[in-house]
Formats: structure tokens, sequence, C-alpha cells
């Protein structure tokens, strides 16, 4: 009997994009894509040294750790390791644990508190060297900006957290790199981590957000790692679970999904290069408004009676979504658009403390709050959601006005942050944490972390393991 030949496998964009992912390689990246990796590194090891110490980070490893402790994985501060997922699980939560990581402001994702704990913890596992890592994290922000992208607006106009929907799937690819999976595995974990798709915004209607925004960057990267793992030991996913009918985009985006966008310029732009750091623990959509304060009110913070007015021009999506004036805990006070400005008209809106529960009792900062008026601005409305821009008017008690507009904020790729201000970020989340020989022993590991046969040695710094021996 004849052999009948078989029919070439149906390519769809999804499929176009892990083939380029699947084949990423160092030697053949842009050097300045690779340094922009190591930057993000750094930053995300500073906001989960910062996020650790939080409560909600504390009650989450009390949680993993009840399970029992497996010698797999850091948890960042912590002396005891634990399981690939579960380290993921808890430095992803910690990562996204203040509203410091990085985001995309196109796709509107958070990759960095996700797709680094994902690579880092499957890494520690596999045994991986630094460089596997590295390549790991560009292809994983490339997953999830993509993603992002394909998915359109509709679905965060739902209430869907799209950071949360998308990061399953990125960290299903960083961590099957790490692990070396061959390309079917890889798209089985994929199928298998758009499953784990989930994550709705109640966390930010201006009636108490609670932590549980935090734990979606921690369940996602945790998600990820599970499936690389199932897969590796045969656990099959569907190979169309991204773009095929009832699949990712189908299902969470429908029809505003945009396929094309998954493979549109793939080797010729990348992803991480777009990433915007935060100068503010606050909202992305919040910066600009915070810089603007800042600006207008001088050298000094002003006294609350000195301030007659305020009136906050944003995109339609931030007024409806962020001007809650009297925020009740830590995450509505850094959604809340009044808070916010108020809190850079008054004091240091850089200062993680002042948007504690303890901090925002303040009377006469509650009361300015509320004289802060937020409107839709035409201006700031056309450019959303590819800028996160803002206008400010402010009129002071003795007569003089002073008004500005910002499209790109500072730490966005348009006014980037320097390399100096991201240390002094890094150091200033550290020092609490991190002794100088600790602090300076890690960013010469990520500065060197190409070089480094296995991503462990990195890890190790960040453990607390030393302490407690």
């Amino acid at each position: 009997m004849l052999d009948t030949p078989r029919s070439p496998a149906p390519r769809s964009p999804a499929h176009d994009l892990v083939d380029v992912l699947f084949d990423i390689s160092l030697a053949r990246l842009p050097a300045r894509v690779a340094e922009r990796a190591r930057v993000c590194l750094i930053e995300a090891l500073g906001c989960g040294v910062f996020g650790a110490g939080q409560v909600w980070s504390r009650i989450l490893v009390e949680e993993v750790l009840s399970d029992g402790a497996k010698d797999v994985a850091t948890i960042i501060g912590h002396a005891a390791r634990t399981s690939a997922p579960g380290a993921a699980l808890c430095n992803g939560t910690a990562i996204h644990g203040y509203e410091l990581d990085d985001l995309i402001a196109a796709s509107v994702v958070h990759p960095g508190a996700c797709v680094i704990p994902a690579a880092l913890a499957a890494g520690e596992a596999a045994n991986a060297s630094g460089a596997r890592v590295l390549e790991a994290i560009v292809a994983g922000y490339e997953t999830m900006h993509r993603l992002g992208l394909a998915i359109g607006h509709d679905p965060s106009k739902k209430g869907f957290h799209v950071t949360a929907v998308t990061g399953p799937v990125a960290c299903a690819v960083s961590a099957g790199l790490v692990m070396n999976l061959s390309k079917d595995q890889l798209l089985s974990a994929i199928g298998i981590a758009c499953s784990a798709a989930s994550g709705i915004k109640s966390f930010a209607t201006g009636q108490g957000g609670g932590m549980v925004k935090r734990l979606h960057l921690g369940r996602a990267a945790e998600a990820g790692v599970r499936a690389c793992q199932l897969a590796a030991r045969g656990f099959l996913g569907p190979p169309f679970a991204i773009d095929g009918r009832f699949g990712l985009l189908d299902v969470f985006g429908g029809a505003g999904t945009q396929p094309e966008a998954l493979r549109a310029g793939l080797s010729e732009r990348w992803a991480i290069e777009q990433v915007w750091f935060k100068v503010f623990p606050i909202c992305g959509w919040i910066q600009s408004v915070v810089q603007l304060c800042l600006e207008l009110r001088g050298a000094g913070p002003l006294r609350p009676e000195d301030v007659a007015g305020v009136r906050v021009g944003v995109s339609a999506y931030a007024a409806q979504n962020n001007g809650a004036p009297a925020p009740v805990d830590t995450m509505g006070a850094q959604y809340s658009i009044p808070y916010c400005a108020a809190l850079a008209l008054t004091g240091d809106p850089r200062d993680p403390a002042l948007y504690a529960p303890a901090a925002l009792d303040d009377p006469a900062r509650r009361a300015l709050a509320r004289r802060v008026e937020v409107v839709v601005d035409p201006r700031i409305e056309a450019v959303y959601p590819g800028q996160f821009g803002s206008s400010v008017g402010l009129r002071l008690a003795d007569g003089r006005t002073a008004d500005g507009l910002v499209l790109d904020c500072h730490g966005t790729p348009s006014d980037p942050c320097t390399e100096t201000e991201s240390r002094e970020k890094f150091r200033l989340l550290t020092r609490q944490t991190l002794s100088q020989t600790q602090a300076d022993a890690l960013i010469a590991a990520v500065g060197g972390i190409a070089e480094l046969p296995a991503i462990r040695a990195l890890m190790h710094i960040l453990s607390d393991r030393d302490a407690h021996a």
C-alpha cells in the first residue's frame, strides 16, 4: 500500500508567533533588546523585594509553605524554598504587590510581574543558564504584548483584567523555553494555560479593592509554570487554543479581536522596547496626573488650604473607573485620581507609606481630594489607550493659576527614566531588606546574567536563607 501524503498542518497567527519565539537566541537578538531585558529584570526584582514585605505577600507565603516546602525554587526574601509553581505564585504577587511594576501602554499589560517570576522559578527547577532565562523573558514579553493587542479593548471594558487573561499564556512560553520543551510540548502548555485565563477588575470599583489584584500576576505565573510541567509529562492541550474557535481571542475578545497582531512585524520590533517603568506607586493612568501636579505646585508641597480648586482631564475610561474621591484601602488609594492628585500637591507621591491605610484618613487631604474635579479631556481621549495622558488645571487661594498637559509621562519610552533613576528606584525599594553588599551583588549578577551558567546563583542573593542559618 502506498503511503498517503499528509496534508500540511494548518497555520495560524499564533503558530507563527510560537515558531519565531521557539527559536529565540541572544546571538540573534539585537543587543539593545537584551539590555532592555536586563533593565526589566532589575526593575522587577526591586519591586519583588519591596512587595515581599507587604501583608498580602506574607499571607500568601504562609499558605504556600503550609503545604510543605519543596527545596526547588526561591521565594524572594524567605529562607524556605518551595515548588517552582509555588515560587512563581509568591514572587509574581510580590512583584505586582505595590503598583510599581512595568507595563506596556498599547496592550495594557504588566508583563514583568508574571513573565519574570515564571522564567526564574522554572529556570531554577531546570537549572537553566542565565542566557536562557534572558531569552525566555524577551519571549514572554513578546507573547503577552501581542496577545493584549490581539484580544482588543472589549474584554477590559467588560471588566476583565487583560493582564490576568493574557498572563498564563505568556508565562507558559517563558517557562517552556527555560525548561527546553519541544515545540509540540510548548503548544500543549499554551493550550493548557489558555484555560487558566481569568481575572476580573472588581478591585477597581472604588468600594475597596482588597488584595486580589496583587494575586492576579502570581496566579498567571503559577499557571504558566504548572502548564509546562504537565506538558512535559505528556498532558495534552488544544493546539489552537489562542486563535481557534472557542479559543482565548474568540471567547474573551469576540468580534473586536485582531489575530494578525500576533505575527505582524515579528522579529522587526520587540515588545520589551515598549515597556514603561512607573515612577509612582499608583495606577498607570494616574502617573501623568501626579507628574503634572508636582510640576504645577512648585518646589515644595502646598498646604491643602492653599488650593482653591483642581481640574483633572483624562480619558473617558479613567474618568469612569478612577474617580473615587474617598478610597478605603491601599488599592483604592492607588487607583483614585482625586486622592493621588491631593497627595501630589501636598506631600510626596513617591513614598509608598502615604498609600497605606494609616495615611488615608488625613482629614485635610481627604477634603482636598473631594475638591478635585475629574473630567474627560478630548485631547486625552483621542490618544487613549496608546498614551495615558492627562491635563491639570490648578487654582490657588491667592488667585494664581497654572495648567499643563502631558501625553507621555516620565518613564514611558517617549520620556524614559535614566539608568541612574532606575538604580535609585531599586535602592529605594530594597534598602529596608537588602544590605548594600547584597544590592550591589544583585545588580552585578543581573548585569552579567548572560554569562551565568545557572540562574540559581542570582536567585541565591534574593533568598533570606543565610539570615536564618
